[in-house]
């Protein structure tokens, strides 16, 4: 009897190889899913939709502190280092580095288009001394909001 027998139904199933494999063919390395690859980019997407939430808390006062890689990592539930390495990866910058460049875009649209003054504008971002906002400003710049917001 043919191991391909089916005894209650009286059947016989019939196989045919699709093709045929040859040991030298395989590829030793394992195939990784493109879900798998996309990871990154997953986090770096989530990363940028809680930092832009962020920045639209800081401006409307309702967050009164800035966060940190610690506290984005906690939002994505991943470690910090890990969301510092994915989006210098992906991106190439690190958290700080991208929440400056995001302040600084939005207190620049501020020096440009309102009559906030300079203290006011740094409060907006957490800066509770407007001294430290204005390092933080010519640091970035070269230049203070003051002369900035003069040069426009």
């Amino acid at each position: 009897m043919s191991p391909f027998f089916n005894a209650k139904t009286g059947a016989t199933l019939y196989v045919k190889p699709i093709a045929t494999v040859q040991p030298e063919t395989l590829n030793p390395k394992p195939v990784i899913p493109a879900k798998i690859l996309s990871r990154k980019e997953e986090i770096t997407a989530d990363f940028i939709t809680h930092a832009e939430r962020h920045i639209t808390e800081l401006m409307t006062g309702v967050a009164k502190k800035r966060y940190a890689a610690k506290d984005f990592g906690n939002l994505l539930f991943i470690h910090p280092r890990h969301l510092t390495n994915t989006l210098r990866i992906t991106i190439n910058t690190s958290v700080c580095d991208y929440m400056e460049g995001r302040i600084l875009a939005e207190a620049q649209k501020l020096l440009q288009k309102t009559t906030l003054s300079i203290a006011d504008i740094g409060q907006h971002f957490a800066y509770d001394e407007p001294t430290n906002f204005i390092k933080f400003f010519k640091s970035m710049t070269g230049v203070t909001p003051l002369q900035y917001r003069k040069s426009l």
